[in-house]
């Protein structure tokens, strides 16, 4: 089996375990929920450029990192961490993406490798795996459009933002 296949639902299930060991605070939700925006910011940008499978995506996000749709959401994992308050919490965060992150990182990698051969090594030469540079490199031929975010279901990890800011503030209360 794919990794890949594992990582949604075993996100779920570190979701559940951050929400019983949450210690939540008003403060610490709303920098929390605030680092967790800019992760679905940067999860927005990146689906508005991605056609998967179809041709590689290197525009906009995909210019400063070859992962910004994983980044984004380790910087929404990161946020709600910080929301829950919870060293705990924070530790399973930190441990679900050590663990599965890089592992799927290797999959998706060799996947496009594979399946664009020419576009990908000049992409991935210039661009780094994970860590962002500032200014932007490598080819950039996408553009974004919205439809892609549409078509892409964006709207599904979006929507889990103002949920988990409710759960937690309610926690905080």
């Amino acid at each position: 089996m794919k990794l890949s296949r594992l990582r949604v639902p075993l996100g779920y299930v570190v979701g559940v375990l951050v929400a019983l060991l949450a210690r939540p605070r008003l403060m610490s939700v709303a920098a929390g929920m605030a680092l967790a925006l800019c992760g679905e910011a940067l999860r927005i940008w990146a689906s508005g450029h991605i056609e998967k499978t179809e041709r590689l995506a290197t525009g906009g996000p995909y210019a400063h990192t070859r992962n910004p749709l994983y980044l984004g959401s380790a910087l929404m994992g990161l946020g709600v961490a910080v929301a829950s308050a919870s060293v705990l919490a924070g530790l399973a965060v930190s441990a679900y993406f050590a663990v599965w992150y890089p592992a799927v990182i290797r999959e998706e990698s060799a996947f496009l490798a594979a399946r664009f051969p020419e576009e990908y090594g000049a992409w991935a030469r210039d661009v780094p795996a994970f860590l962002p540079v500032l200014h932007p490199s490598g080819p950039r031929a996408s553009r974004f459009d919205w439809g892609r975010v549409r078509t892409n279901r964006e709207w599904r990890t979006a929507a889990a933002l103002p949920v988990a800011a409710a759960l937690l503030t309610w926690g905080a209360l």
